[in-house]
């Protein structure tokens, strides 16, 4: 399965902020959202990084009660690990494991399309794992 057959299920909204927003505002935004992280664009169409929890628990960590006045770049990961439409979902897979990443954007011709999340790639292995648990069982039902 392709990138492309995630997007298409799940739809190519992608939660942006801007690098010059202050980590207080980018925090409730996640929240209110119920997302896991943004990416920072300041056009909506270029990658020039990623805002996660993860990244700003870790700001907490280094900066304490101050982390709430930086900016978003301030805390973002810079090099933002990237996937394309027409790769597929092991691919993507690999990515997010070998960079210990949740979100990867998918970028296209340099264009912001959508984003993946390790959850979407989860649930589409599940359901792949059930559909092949599925047909063994007919095939064992079929032949005995």
């Amino acid at each position: 399965m392709k990138v492309q057959s995630v997007l298409d299920l799940k739809g190519t909204r992608v939660a942006t902020i801007r690098p010059d927003t202050v980590i207080s505002t980018a925090a409730a935004q996640l929240h209110i959202e119920r997302i896991g992280a943004f990416v920072v664009s300041d056009d909506g169409e270029t990658v020039q990084g990623i805002i996660s929890e993860r990244d700003i628990s870790h700001g907490v960590g280094h900066h304490g009660g101050d982390v709430a006045r930086l900016r978003v770049a301030d805390l973002m990961t810079h090099h933002v690990h990237t996937c394309a439409p027409g790769d597929s979902l092991k691919h993507a897979m690999y990515l997010m494991n070998q960079h210990r990443v949740r979100h990867l954007p998918v970028v296209e011709k340099g264009r912001l399309v959508g984003i993946i999340t390790i959850g979407d790639v989860l649930k589409n292995r599940l359901e792949e794992v059930e559909m092949e648990a599925s047909v063994l069982r007919d095939a064992y039902v079929a032949t005995h």
